[in-house]
Formats: structure tokens, sequence, C-alpha cells
């Protein structure tokens, strides 16, 4: 069994969650959900970023304290993800006491981290400095950041000029080091930014770097955000994204705050190794080098700077090897007519109002195949019925009702293993790749594999005629045989498109009257249990299907299943019951 830890951008709590948040979390849910088709260790993390001076400003106008704000919001994506059954194991709040805590640990610890040459902080150092501030991204500007015009774009605004005395990260002498390491992983075959080509895009950044990166923020001005370490002197607030990106390791089982996440090489950044007690502990806990390191599924507009250039020499600073650095897999917008969705431009998807008028899996099976991951894609109402009907209406869901019907009519519903003399239909080779390109992450290609099964079986009726077959007792072998293999293909297809359509795989195992023991009407849903607090003090964790964490005995599915004659002989079928009603656009539409 192999491990798999996965993260998404956790949400700025600033707003409802709009369709751009549902892809993400769609796309991570389906890859974990993949992971635990495999039989591998998953844990799945995401939550909600809950300070900065947006949401500050957000609950003052609302005449409410930041906190009431922001649970507000809080429940409102927890209820969506419940809604697009997004199975999280792990839920990241950063007004969690578990969090703040680790956030001041490592401030405190890269604080004490001393240069021998200066006896100052190796990582950290405080000046005054004035300078353009762009409110909306909550950092201070260069001229870098100017258009061709001398003027900040609008994705800045609104910038206002300050002066003010702050704490500093030391980036730009990580610039050789972090340009190196994108390089050796890109060598290596094992690319730091997926897909690869925006590698190029990260180490044009990275080139550019030429300051460092204030991590605090007056007290003055900011009062929502986690308080430095008294040892800093009273005053300041972290940064945002110095809080948010932390999440990552603040909230893995095992994790602990004062300085057990250390390098398992088990060194300072000095070279020195590290010993018990010193503050810079060595190796990792058990538990949570079991799961780390993550995969970070992102937004193309945070992989630059925030993920690309501060995550991984946070993380260096904070004692990871090389080796244990993360891999980003930066995923694309949904866009409408090829314009970013925008409030201003009042043409933002309510994935909520979405789900209620076509249902969640329609929604989830429109996310997953409308785009290629890392691509742009626009969306379309119109896109959502004509995928959905055409592939799980048309293909897979009248394959489902004839074949059991036909079986129900001819057999009385009862299969039997055919003789080598009826071979199956078609190899599997097709499906034999949808492991490696999972793996790449292509989840639409995946789902073609699926479902193109579906189509090939109906050509394959029409070819056979079962109900011809019927009426002549010589051919009740061939008979048998072709509604066998139909059978059985919609159990492989329902296998493969389980972390995609998870309730609708658990329809067609049901009518296939397949392992019953393991059905939601025998079970709980998908294994989903009431979020626990685990005795370490984590946030929030699920039961998990797979692992440690309390798995069932056997799994309902299994990749290792998608293969002929999986069906036993005398296997009987269920009953036919319409899975993909077929969604029925009014003419005015």
């Amino acid at each position: 069994m192999s491990n798999f830890f996965i993260t998404t951008a956790i949400d700025y709590t600033n707003g409802a969650p709009h369709i751009g948040h549902a892809y993400e979390k769609v796309l991570a849910d389906v890859l974990a959900r993949y992971h635990r088709l495999k039989g591998d260790d998953v844990f799945f993390l995401t939550g909600v970023d809950q300070h900065g001076q947006k949401v500050q400003q957000s609950a003052e106008k609302q005449g409410v304290a930041p906190q009431e704000f922001v649970d507000d919001i809080t429940a409102k994506f927890r209820a969506l993800w419940d809604k697009l059954d997004v199975r999280y194991d792990g839920w990241a709040a950063t007004t969690d006491d578990l969090h703040k805590e680790c956030v001041r640990a490592n401030l405190q610890m890269l604080w004490d981290e001393q240069d021998p040459a200066t006896g100052q902080s190796r990582w950290i150092y405080k000046k005054s400095e004035g300078g353009y501030y762009s409110v909306r991204q909550e950092q201070f500007l260069t001229d870098k950041e100017r258009g061709a015009d001398g003027e900040f774009g609008p994705e800045w605004q609104p910038v206002e000029f300050r002066e003010e005395e702050n704490f500093y990260f030391r980036l730009k002498d990580h610039k050789k080091w972090l340009l190196d390491f994108i390089d050796k992983r890109t060598a290596d075959g094992n690319p730091f930014v997926v897909p690869d080509f925006r590698v190029g895009e990260l180490r044009n950044a990275v080139g550019k770097l030429d300051g460092d990166l204030c991590i605090s923020r007056p007290a003055a001005r900011l009062q929502w955000g986690i308080p430095f370490p008294e040892s800093f002197g009273a005053g300041f607030v972290t940064y945002v994204w110095f809080d948010a990106l932390v999440n990552y390791i603040s909230f893995v089982p095992g994790h602990d705050p004062h300085g057990g996440t250390r390098s398992r090489a088990s060194q300072t950044s000095t070279g020195d190794t590290a010993t018990e007690g010193d503050g810079r502990a060595g190796a990792h806990p058990s538990e949570f080098s079991h799961w780390w390191p993550a995969l970070h599924v992102i937004g193309k507009d945070i992989m630059i700077p925030a993920h690309g250039v501060y995550w991984p020499v946070m993380l260096k600073a904070l004692g990871f090897a090389d080796d244990e650095m993360p891999t980003l897999l930066v995923h694309g917008w949904w866009n409408i007519s090829g314009a970013k969705m925008s409030k201003s431009l009042g043409n933002v998807i309510d994935p909520d109002a979405l789900a209620d008028k076509y249902g969640a899996e329609a929604v989830r099976y429109y996310l997953m195949i409308g785009i290629a991951t890392g691509q742009d894609a626009d969306f379309s109402e119109e896109h959502l019925i004509q995928f959905y009907n055409r592939d799980l209406a048309n293909d897979l869901g009248n394959l489902l009702n004839r074949t059991l019907s036909m079986a129900r009519k001819y057999l009385g519903g009862r299969l039997s293993v055919p003789s080598e003399a009826f071979p199956p239909p078609y190899q599997c080779a097709g499906w034999k790749n949808y492991e490696e390109t999972m793996e790449m992450f292509a989840v639409h290609q995946c789902i073609y594999i699926a479902v193109g099964a579906a189509g090939y079986c109906n050509q394959y009726i029409e070819a056979n005629k079962p109900w011809s077959l019927a009426k002549d007792p010589s051919q009740a072998e061939r008979l048998n045989a072709v509604l066998y293999y139909s059978a059985d293909a919609l159990r492989m297809s329902a296998i493969l498109l389980s972390p995609v359509l998870p309730k609708a795989a658990h329809g067609i195992f049901d009518q296939l009257n397949w392992k019953m023991e393991l059905s939601p009407q025998a079970t709980s849903p998908e294994g989903r249990a009431p979020a626990r607090s685990p005795s370490e003090g984590h946030a929030e964790v699920r039961t998990r299907e797979v692992g440690r964490a309390g798995a069932r005995p056997s799994e309902r599915f299994r990749l290792a299943d998608a293969q002929w004659g999986g069906l036993p002989d005398g296997h009987q079928l269920g009953a036919p019951t319409p899975l993909f009603p077929r969604i029925e656009v009014p003419k005015e539409v």
C-alpha cells in the first residue's frame, strides 16, 4: 500500500464559493478517490483561510465580529462540499488554535536561528519601508508590478502609499537554490510544477526575484490575524500568506508545531546535524512522514509567488530537504466566453444553485470532462446538458437499462460465465491505460475510457440482437454471453467512474446486485462519518475508507476488479431503475 497526501488551496472567506472553488475541490476529491480505488492510504486536506485585511474590512462593513463573519462563510463552503460529495479527511481552518500555535512556533524557530557571522537571525529581520501597497493582494508592490503605462493594473487595486516598520523573511538570498531545485526536479522527470509547461513560467518569475517578503502587518491597522510571538515585540500580526501556507503542515496528523517536522536528513540549514531537544529537531515524527510530502492542487493565479516561491523557501527554512518538497498541480480557470469570471462583470457561476438545478453528479461530471487539467475552458450550461445526456443518459444509462431489462426478460436475470467459445467482445487494453492516464491527472481522458466502453457495448448489443437470439433455442449460449459481457462491462465502467460519480457508481452496482453488503443501502454512504477530534488535537479528521483510520474489511470499488469475469457463475442481477434521466430543456431556453 502506498501513501497519498493531497491538499487544495484553502478558500478565502471573504465571499461565497463560486464555480472555480467547486472545480478545484472536486478535482482533488476525484484524485483522492482514485488513489483509494487503487488501495492507497489517502489523506485529503482542504479548508478555509480566515484571516486578513479584506476579511476584517468585510466584517466591519456588515457590523459583525470577524470570527462571526468567517464562521458564516465557512459554513457555506462546508455545505457545498457536502452537497457535491467532496469527501475530505482533514479540515483546515486558520483560526484553529493548533494552527495559530504552529505559525507562531515557526516564526519563533526562524527568529531564533542565528547567523554565526552576524549573530542576527538567519531568516528574519526588521526594517522600515515606504512604498505602494496593494490592499487587494495584501502586499507591497515594486515597479515590476507596473504596467506599460506606468500604472498598477486592476489586479492590484486599490493601491495606496504606506510607510511602516515590519519584519521581513529572506527570499532573494535563496534564488539560486530555488532555480537549481526546479531544474533538478525537471531533469529527474519529477517536475515541481505540473503540467510541466508551467515550469518555465515559474522559472522566469524566480529569475526576477530581487526582494524579500514582508511577513508582518502593524496591529494598528490589522487586528484580524495571528499575533507575532512576544519575543518580536508587541504590535505585529502575521502576513496572511505566511499564515495560510502553513496549513499544509499544521493539519497533517502527527505534526509537532514545536520543531518535530524538521528534515529527515537531521540537519539544520547550516549543515550541522540537529540533535534531540535543540528546538530544530531532526527526524519527522513517524505519522507525519507517513503522509508528507503533499500534492498541492492550486489555481494558476496563486502559483506565483505564493506557492511557487514563498512556500518552498519557507519549507527550506523550516529544515525540509529537497526531496521532501511537495509537488504543485496547477489547474486553469473556468471562463465565460474567454473572459475570467468576475463579480463586477456579473458572470460568476454559483455551484450551489447549479447543483440544485441539475444534481450534484451532473455538476461533478461536467467539471471533470469539460476541461483538461491545467488548461482553461469556457463554462456553458448547454455543454453540461449535452455531456450529461450524450454520455450518461444515452450511452451508460441506456446500456444499464436495456441490459438488465433483457436479462430479466430472457434469462430471468440470472447469468452464467460464458465458455471459451464465447470470448469477451474486446480486450481491456484501453482500460489498462486508465491508471497511467490518471497518474498524469488527465481525468477527462479517464472518463472517456470508462464511458466509451458503454458506447461500444451498445453497438455490441445492436450487432448481436439479443431479442432475435432469444427466439432461437440454439443461440442460448450466445444470448447469455452477450448479456453477461454487457453486465460485466457495466460493472467495470462503474469502478472506473466511481472517483467522478460515486453515487452513480453505487447505483449501478446496486442494480447489478453486486457487493450489496457494501452498498450505501447497507452501510453509511461512502464510509462517511461525522467529523471527529483526534486525541492529538488536530482539527477535524474524517474516518477514512482505506488505511489505518478504520478501513472496512473489503471495498466495494477496487481498481483490481476492473477486468473481465468479475460476475460469478449464476449471478442474479437486480431490477433496472432509470439512473440517468435525460435533462430536458424547455423549448424557449
